[in-house]
């Protein structure tokens, strides 16, 4: 295929600012390390002139190879070639190095840039394209799935990263849709371009289709990297520790400063995760979409962790239901791949209102809840300024698993708000005389009862008070004691989470 390539073809990749298929396999791995696999294989139909045109390799470069020294399998779709399109034996190139992945526990990548199924021969592109399905859902939650859109990617190609762990899109060149904007207005009346309806933008920031979004094929190519150095090869390893010469006894000052005592202020919980964590180690996932959320992963003396915190900056760090979904995905991989969850809690509960109520936050709330009672790896929960509600139980709650509980001195814990549980409680006291003072009375007195970590403390709901300075090393000695933690779970084909 290497010397099949129609010169005419890459010119006019090249032209639209995009790298050829074998291009980007070399950016990506390690020198000299890919080996081609099934590079002869050619379509089979006859349909519509089709072997006039066929060419070795069928559109798609198959394989495998090295990343920082690490197994990987790989496949790019070839657009110079029929526009990358997905025929019968195309897909069977991929449902192979998939397989192939699978069998020998490394992850595998895939480069996209296809306009879809390859019409001229009928269900039998429609049917193969199954086996990468079947495939991707048989290595989900065993092998790390990595895809990276690098041009279109339509109709039944944009299936198989919707199932994947993670998708990558470049700005000006990645687009993702199942119908394109002439289909839309044909049907709906809509208008819209490819840009507004499935770009790199509209996916990362609107559907949360995607997980990151790079400036070029570069950028793209080395976040890859980087997320890879993270990973483990599969679901029986553990990740790579990686020394990262940050003091473990390191002291936390800053964050005195970082966060308002009034919980009422905003600030960014970007700032905590940074000092506390091994400096310079956050990489954040999904950064924007359901930006009430922070998800990313880091290390903490050089053990890999995954990081969940609340945002109090956007939507005072709530649970919506475009975060409740954020944080289930993000947990469910961690604990597909061993990685420890930490959380650096905020929250004063599930975002209100009419909209949430009908577009599900009982059911897509209820995926955070599943989804930390699932999970078996070490769960480490830090409250920083409060956690109320639901969203206390979701991200805390020892009774719903969680392994051990920090706070700090001035944290609240409660049903709610002081305001809004007085309100409720001593609703008839505060209609008569004297209501602003019996108001303020009261309001002092439950902060004294229920707002502090205290009062959760003296019956095992938090295990340590911490100063916040004390937030790293206490983080650092917990996880360490919860390194080797086994948990047992129900036999069971698997569960039923509220989708």
């Amino acid at each position: 295929m290497a010397n099949n390539e129609d010169k005419e073809a890459v010119k006019r990749q090249h032209a639209k600012g995009k790298l050829t298929a074998r291009e980007r396999i070399n950016m990506l791995l390690d020198k000299n390390t890919f080996v081609e696999l099934n590079e002869l294989v050619e379509l089979k139909s006859n349909n519509y002139n089709l072997q006039e045109k066929k060419k070795a390799g069928d559109g798609v470069i198959t394989g495998y190879g090295k990343i920082n020294n690490r197994p990987v399998c790989i496949y790019a779709q070839d657009f110079t070639f029929m526009g990358g399109s997905m025929g019968e034996m195309h897909n069977l190139k991929i449902a192979s190095i998939m397989e192939h992945a699978l069998k020998t526990g490394c992850p595998i990548i895939g480069l996209f840039d296809s306009g879809g199924a390859r019409i001229q021969e009928g269900i039998h592109g429609l049917d193969t394209g199954g086996i990468i399905f079947k495939n991707n859902t048989l290595a989900s939650g065993v092998i790390p799935q990595i895809s990276v859109i690098l041009g279109p990617c339509a109709g039944i190609a944009v299936y198989s990263p919707a199932l994947t762990d993670f998708v990558f899109m470049t700005k000006k060149i990645s687009y993702m849709f199942i119908t394109g904007p002439d289909v839309i207005k044909s049907i709906t009346g809509e208008t819209i371009d490819f840009d507004g309806l499935g770009g790199s933008l509209a996916h990362n920031e609107k559907s949360g289709v995607a997980d990151f979004i790079a400036e070029n094929e570069k950028e793209c190519f080395d976040m890859i990297k980087l997320l890879l150095s993270y990973l483990p090869q599969n679901n029986l390893e553990n990740p790579v520790l990686i020394g990262t010469n940050d003091n473990p006894e390191r002291l936390n000052n800053k964050l005195k400063n970082l966060i308002p005592k009034d919980s009422k202020k905003t600030y960014d919980v970007k700032d905590v995760i940074e000092e506390v964590v091994d400096k310079n180690t956050f990489f954040e996932i999904h950064q924007l979409y359901a930006q009430n959320a922070v998800i990313g992963l880091a290390r903490l003396n050089n053990n890999v962790v995954g990081i969940v915190a609340n945002q109090p900056k956007i939507l005072a760090g709530c649970l919506d239901i475009n975060s409740s979904n954020k944080i289930a995905r993000f947990v469910r991989f961690c604990d597909s791949f061993n990685i420890p969850l930490i959380n650096l809690v905020d929250v004063t509960g599930y975002l209100p209102g009419v909209e949430q109520e009908h577009n599900g936050i009982i059911k897509h709330g209820a995926k955070v809840l599943y989804a930390y009672s699932e999970a078996t790896v070490p769960k480490i929960s830090l409250v920083m300024r409060k956690a109320y509600g639901g969203a206390y139980i979701a991200m805390v709650s020892k009774d719903m698993g969680f392994d051990k509980v920090i706070a700090w001195p001035d944290t609240e814990i409660a049903v709610m708000g002081a305001d809004q549980a007085i309100n409720i409680i001593h609703r008839k006291e505060l209609k008569g005389k004297n209501a602003e003072k019996i108001r303020k009375e009261k309001v002092k007195s439950y902060k004294e009862k229920f707002l502090n970590p205290y009062e959760a403390a003296t019956h095992g709901k938090v295990d340590i008070i911490t100063n916040p300075k004390n937030t790293r090393k206490t983080l650092i000695s917990c996880l360490e004691m919860l390194m080797n933690k086994r948990e047992k779970r129900p036999s069971k084909k698997h569960g039923n989470i509220p989708l």
